[in-house]
C-alpha cells in the first residue's frame, strides 16, 4: 500500500452522506466530507473500475430518489439520471395498454442499491430499486433502461414486499464472468442470470420461509442480504429472514449454518478479500417477537463463520461496548487489505471498526445519524 494513501468508509445515513478516512493502520479516522444534508441515503458504493468515483442512492419523502454521483473521493457531488417508472418500450404510456395486458410498472418509490459492472465492462453500472426493480446503465450512469426479464417477471404481480419494502437490495456480479449476475428481493428470494441479464431463474432452494404455508417454496422467501466469497465466488453467504445460509454451487442449494447461534434472524452479512471461506454477520433478538431491532446478548456483536472449519467465533467479549444497538441490511462491510478491516454502521449512529479481523474493535468518535449502510473505498480505488 502507497505511504500516503488513504482507507476511505462511505456512510449512507438517515441525514446524508459522509465520506470517513484513515492510513493503512486504520486506528485514528475523521470525516473529510458531508453531502446530501438531511435526505436518507440508503447505500452509497466506490467504483473500483474509476477511482474517485462514488454513487449514492439518494431518498427523499418530498422530492422524490435521486442517483447522485461525485467523481472526486466525495467533495462535490451531483444528480445523474435517475430512472422513474421503467415502462415497456412497446408501450410507453401506460394508459395505451390493450385490454389484457400486464399491469403498468408502479414508479419507483426508493433506491435501494447501486453495483458497478464488471471489471471488463467499465461503464455499466447496476441500479436496484423499490418496487422490485432493477437497472442497467451502459454509461456510467448518465442514463439507465429497466431490465424487463425480472421487472415482467412471470408472477410478478404476487410477489409481497418485506417489512422494509418491496426493494431489490443485493445485487452481485461474479468477478469472473460479466454474464452471471445475481439478485436479492424481499420477501421474494435471489435469483440469478448466466447470460447478462436476458434470462433469470430463482435460486432458493433449501432456504426455508417460515411465514409461509409451503414452507420451501421456489419464491416468497424473505432474503435480507447476499455476500459473495471474493476467493472462491461459487461460494455466497446468505442472511434471511429465516437464517443464515451458505451455498457452495452458485446458489443450485443452499445450507443453514445459523441454528448453533440459537438467534439467526438478521439483515447483514459481509466476506473478506483476505481471508476466504470467512464471513460476518450481526444477528439480532427474534426471540421477543417484533421488532426485530437489536443485538442479541445486550452488546454489540459481530460472529465469524469460518467456512472450511464449519464454525462459528464471537468476535467481542460481553464488556465489550454495553447497549441495545440495532443494524441494517448494508451495514457492515470489509477492506481488501490483510489483515481485513471490518467496519460495521448501527441504527443508533455507531461506526465500529476493527483494523485486524476482528481481534481488536475501536468506535470513531463521532455522533452520526442512523447508518443505513457502510462502503469502502480501498486504496486501490
Amino acid at each position: 500500500m502507497p505511504k500516503n494513501s488513504k482507507v476511505r468508509v462511505l456512510l449512507g445515513t438517515r441525514k446524508g452522506t459522509y465520506v470517513v478516512e484513515s492510513d493503512a493502520k486504520r486506528r485514528k479516522w475523521k470525516v473529510s466530507s458531508y453531502a446530501h444534508d438531511g435526505n436518507d441515503v440508503f447505500h452509497v458504493v466506490a467504483d473500483p473500475r474509476h477511482p474517485g468515483s462514488f454513487y449514492a442512492a439518494v431518498n427523499n419523502g418530498f422530492w422524490g430518489p435521486e442517483v447522485q454521483k461525485t467523481v472526486n473521493w466525495g467533495k462535490t457531488w451531483k444528480e445523474v439520471a435517475t430512472p422513474l417508472t421503467p415502462l415497456r418500450k412497446s408501450r410507453p404510456n401506460p394508459m395505451d395498454q390493450p385490454e389484457g395486458a400486464p399491469p403498468a410498472p408502479k414508479p419507483v418509490l426508493n433506491l435501494w442499491h447501486i453495483e458497478p459492472g464488471h471489471m471488463e465492462q467499465p461503464d455499466v453500472v447496476y441500479l436496484g430499486a423499490e418496487p422490485h426493480l432493477l437497472f442497467r446503465s451502459d454509461d456510467l450512469g448518465t442514463s439507465w433502461e429497466p431490465v424487463d426479464s425480472i421487472n415482467h417477471y412471470p408472477g410478478r404481480e404476487k410477489w409481497s414486499p418485506g417489512g422494509g419494502g418491496a426493494n431489490l437490495h443485493s445485487i452481485i456480479v461474479d468477478p469472473r464472468s460479466p454474464n452471471r449476475l445475481y439478485v436479492g428481493m424481499s420477501s421474494v428470494g435471489t435469483f440469478r442470470s448466466e447470460d447478462g441479464g436476458k434470462n433469470w431463474s430463482p435460486v432458493n432452494r433449501g432456504v426455508e420461509a417460515p411465514f409461509q404455508p409451503d414452507r420451501f417454496p421456489e419464491i416468497g422467501q424473505c432474503v435480507h442480504h447476499v455476500a459473495i466469497d471474493a476467493a472462491d465466488p461459487d461460494t455466497l453467504y446468505r442472511q434471511d429472514h429465516g437464517g443464515i445460509y451458505v451455498t457452495r454451487n452458485r446458489m443450485d442449494r443452499w445450507t443453514r449454518i445459523g441454528r448453533p447461534l440459537g438467534d439467526d434472524f438478521g439483515f447483514c452479512v459481509a466476506s473478506p478479500r483476505a481471508d476466504p471461506g470467512r464471513a460476518y454477520f450481526v444477528p439480532l433478538t427474534s426471540s421477543g417477537g417484533m421488532p426485530r431491532t437489536t443485538m442479541v446478548d445486550g452488546h454489540f456483536q459481530v460472529r465469524e463463520w469460518n467456512d472450511e472449519t464449519r464454525k462459528w467465533r464471537k468476535l467481542l467479549a460481553p464488556s465489550a461496548f454495553p447497549g441495545h444497538y440495532g443494524v441494517h441490511r448494508e451495514g457492515i462491510a470489509c477492506d481488501d487489505l490483510d489483515p481485513a478491516g471490518i467496519y460495521v454502521g448501527t441504527t443508533t449512529g455507531h461506526l465500529f471498526v476493527s483494523p485486524d479481523a476482528g481481534k481488536s474493535w475501536l468506535l470513531v468518535p463521532y455522533a452520526f445519524p442512523s447508518i443505513h449502510s457502510v462502503g469502502l473505498s480501498n486504496p486501490e480505488s
